[in-house]
């Protein structure tokens, strides 16, 4: 019960983050999509909780967006967000909680492994957005990397050094103080195998 718990107000207070930090934006006259601290609250999200639990904190602030509460970026909301031009980036949050939260599940020991996650998982969501873009937009895929590409490759970069060298220490802290919280996959392994004897 009392994981449970642990893993409900985690799993509130980083989407609580996400919905806090997406509305900071910057627009730019070159695209649809403003430039906006959201990508960081995700990739703080992932790192910090893994796959599984970061990926509930992303879906539930989609949800709080798409029922009305003004947590997208310019402090927008609506269903309209997801289906319109920039939709795709928006929906690429998951994929970037998924692929960055396994490969730290997997090798939360390992520095390196969480940029990878977050590269990875960045160029994921970069090609759902840009695809969503292009069809949505009628544009071809040079001109939707032009737009919902190329202008965020150095912020996002930034970004991502800051979430990866943040996170690190920061998850050993939270695995020391909430054992069953974070958990690797050595370690759910173990318990299995022990509950099992």
């Amino acid at each position: 019960m009392k994981t449970n718990i642990q893993k409900l107000t985690c799993t509130a207070l980083m989407a609580a983050v996400i919905c806090i930090l997406s509305p900071f934006a910057i627009p730019i006259p070159i695209s649809e999509t403003p430039i906006s601290l959201g990508t960081f609250a995700v990739y703080l999200a992932a790192c910090l909780l893994g796959w599984k639990l970061g990926t509930v904190s992303v879906l539930i602030y989609l949800l709080l967006g798409c029922v009305g509460v003004p947590v997208f970026a310019g402090s927008l909301s609506g269903v309209g967000r997801l289906v319109g031009p920039t939709g795709g980036y928006l929906i690429g949050y998951l994929a970037v909680a998924l692929i960055t939260g396994w490969l730290v599940d997997h090798f939360e020991t390992k520095l390196p492994m969480y940029f990878v996650g977050l590269i990875l998982g960045t160029a994921v969501c970069y090609c759902f957005g840009t695809l969503w873009m292009a069809i949505s937009l009628h544009l071809s895929l040079k001109a939707a990397i032009s737009a919902g590409v190329l202008p965020y490759l150095p912020l996002d970069a930034i970004k991502i050094i800051i979430a990866g060298f943040f996170t690190f220490p920061v998850r050993k802290q939270l695995k020391r103080l909430l054992p069953d919280l974070i958990q690797n996959s050595n370690q759910k392994r173990n318990k299995i195998e022990a509950a099992a004897k």
